[in-house]
């Protein structure tokens, strides 16, 4: 049997297939074909639609010829500058930035007003402006059909906040439109608090007034020697971080960012920390002035920081990484099922945060079963990343920050953040001193080249006693297992989590899970529920629930069946090769065309609106 070409995943023989023939099987619902003029005609529609490059086509293929390689399998562009490749076959990266952008408002052109939608026309919230439909019937005569015949929201809680509106009202609508509760169900739910860390209106007007309190902010920043009235543009901060003021002023790394694996884990009481990394003098001097009664103890002398009051116990456990926009509320609720211990939301700029911005700071909304939850902030500067924390501190439930300084998009690394400060030693000091978090990967390399492990473990002897998560390259426990031998407190999975979600079951439980078709969609159907829970059931509600959806198939397709692989485990950067799988869905989920993710997406919410498009924000793919 032929080895699988470098590179590529290694797919059973009797599976493998030919792009043309992979898509003929596709577009005739997984009956075999009937060849001759059949298939001829089938592969120059491929070839066809190759051809027009349509935004809603296949991914670019990310693959270097054999030529292009040097002898050490470095590509050529490595070498030197003069044997670059042309500029039409440059690797895709980073973003779709010019990718059509359709909000899951503009799909619904006459909306109802929520005044009405709530039972009180006569208190329309909007007044003589309202721009929204307020005849129930004049609403109902452009309103697109019901998605289905069970609402999610009325099954579950009783009542579906969005009545008539809602794609499947006919689940709870009775007569007259009225819209009908089950009292026995929605008293079970009362009083009770699903998702926390809402912008309440009082807080968003605070901000954008500029009338919120930065007490411990303002003190940490004029001991830095910066103007703390400037929100980080204009002037720049005194480049000194001595450890004294460091120590005693540490809002942003302890009382501020809360108890999280960014914050350092002190020596136990005891214990003989580094003397001059790790102590204030002045902490000496007050606690030398406390009275006490009785036996002298530690807690006389040593001023417990806040991080030391409350210490986060996640040694050994399995840290779902901050996943912009695929690692949403009910993307974590699916891991959370399969056995993640630790959660975060998706990256939050702090600047947006303090100038109240409802969709950022919908980033931070945490859901009951997450336990352990933290949140990410993205900042270039020690004034609005010590605002934020103070912010954060006093208003939401969050159980520890982590601080961005690995992510490579431009809009980030530009303005001196992500990535871009590992290089400001004396900016990311100054932001959170002696934090652990090391990145193991260059910005350079992105995702098409391993991660650099020997260079975690050496940052995990470097940082200890602190911990420090490891991460990169995970996508099953032989991965998993490798990575905690290198001496890292536990490990943080990003991209295998999202290419296979049970990733978690299968570390815990020590095998490989040949999981089928059906089990899978079953999946996606839990993530369309807690979507249309998330986001609502109404049009906005279900596009925005199919957008998500969308982003992450780009990501589930490149999974490979445990039973369809001649050895395991699959490798992260392995490309899957055309295949056709056990049953249709198999194979119908294995496709990197957006038509067939759109396929699967109607399936589950019904067919797209009209002049619907699609394209993933990400178009790296980490294949070579």
């Amino acid at each position: 049997m032929a080895a699988a070409a470098s590179g590529v995943a290694p797919v059973r023989a009797r599976f493998l297939t030919s792009k043309e023939q992979f898509h003929a099987y596709l577009r005739a619902r997984g009956e075999p074909s009937g060849g001759g003029e059949e298939e001829e005609e089938e592969e120059e529609k491929v070839k066809e639609e190759e051809e027009v490059g349509s935004c809603q086509s296949e991914p670019p293929a990310k693959r270097v010829k054999s030529e292009d390689l040097g002898q050490d399998g470095e590509s050529r562009e490595d070498v030197g500058a003069a044997e670059k490749e042309p500029a039409e076959r440059k690797r895709a990266r980073g973003q779709n930035k010019s990718r059509p952008c359709m909000k899951p408002k503009h799909y619904e052109q006459s909306r109802l007003c929520p005044s009405v939608t709530q039972g009180c026309v006569e208190k329309c919230y909007f007044g003589p402006r309202c721009r929204f439909l307020h005849d129930i019937g004049e609403y109902m005569a452009t309103k697109p059909a019901d998605l289905g015949r069970s609402c999610v929201l009325f099954e579950t809680f009783g009542k579906c906040i969005y009545g008539i509106t809602c794609r499947f009202a006919q689940a709870h609508l009775g007569d007259g439109y009225q819209n009908i509760v089950n009292t026995d169900l929605a008293k079970q739910w009362e009083g009770k608090s699903l998702v926390r860390n809402n912008l309440s209106k009082e807080l968003q007007h605070q901000l954008r007034k500029r009338k919120f309190s930065f007490r411990k902010a303002d003190e940490y920043l004029r001991g830095l020697g910066k103007p703390h009235g400037d929100g980080g543009k204009g002037g720049k901060a005194t480049e000194r971080s001595t450890e004294e003021q460091e120590v005693s002023n540490c809002t942003t790394a302890q009382e501020g960012l809360g108890d999280g694996p960014e914050c350092p884990a002190l020596p136990e009481q005891g214990e003989d920390p580094k003397p001059d990394a790790l102590q204030s003098p002045t902490a000496g001097e007050e606690a030398s002035s406390m009275k006490t009664v009785g036996p002298l103890t530690d807690e006389d002398v040593i001023k417990l920081r806040s991080c030391e009051k409350k210490k986060l116990e996640i040694q050994g456990k399995l840290y779902l990484a901050p996943l912009t926009t695929c690692g949403n509320l009910p993307f974590r609720r699916i891991c959370k099922r399969f056995g993640a211990d630790v959660t975060c939301g998706e990256m939050a700029v702090c600047t947006n945060l303090l100038q109240g911005q409802s969709s950022e700071w919908a980033l931070l909304k945490r859901h009951h079963t997450e336990d352990i939850f933290g949140v990410q902030l993205e900042g270039a500067f020690p004034d609005t990343m010590t605002k934020c924390a103070e912010l954060l501190n006093q208003t939401i439930e969050v159980d520890f920050v982590d601080i961005n300084v690995g992510c490579p998009i431009d809009l980030v690394y530009k303005k001196g953040g992500g990535c871009a400060l590992m290089t400001r030693s004396n900016k990311f000091e100054q932001i959170v001193r002696g934090m652990n978090s090391l990145h193991g990967r260059s910005r350079e390399q992105r995702y098409t080249r391993g991660a650099d492990w020997d260079y975690i473990a050496e940052c995990a002897k470097i940082a200890s006693p602190m911990p420090l998560f490891g991460n990169g390259d995970i996508l099953s426990y032989e991965d998993a297992d490798r990575a905690m031998q290198m001496g890292v407190s536990g490990i943080m999975i990003a991209r295998g989590a999202l290419i296979k979600p049970w990733l978690f079951t299968e570390i815990k439980e020590q095998r490989h899970w040949d999981i089928s078709s059906s089990e899978r969609f079953d999946i996606l159907k839990d993530f369309t529920n807690y979507g249309l829970e998330h986001w609502g059931s109404d049009t906005q509600g279900v596009e925005k629930t199919r957008k998500f959806l969308l982003e992450w198939l780009s990501f589930l397709c490149r999974y490979i069946p445990v039973g369809l692989l001649e050895h395991l485990p699959q490798k992260i950067n392995e490309r899957p090769p055309y295949y056709v799988g056990r049953d249709y869905l198999e194979t119908l989920m294995a496709s990197q065309n957006v038509d067939d993710w759109i396929r699967i997406s109607e399936l589950l919410l019904g067919a797209v609106p009209t002049n619907f498009t699609f394209l993933p924000k990400h178009k790296a793919n980490s294949y070579r």
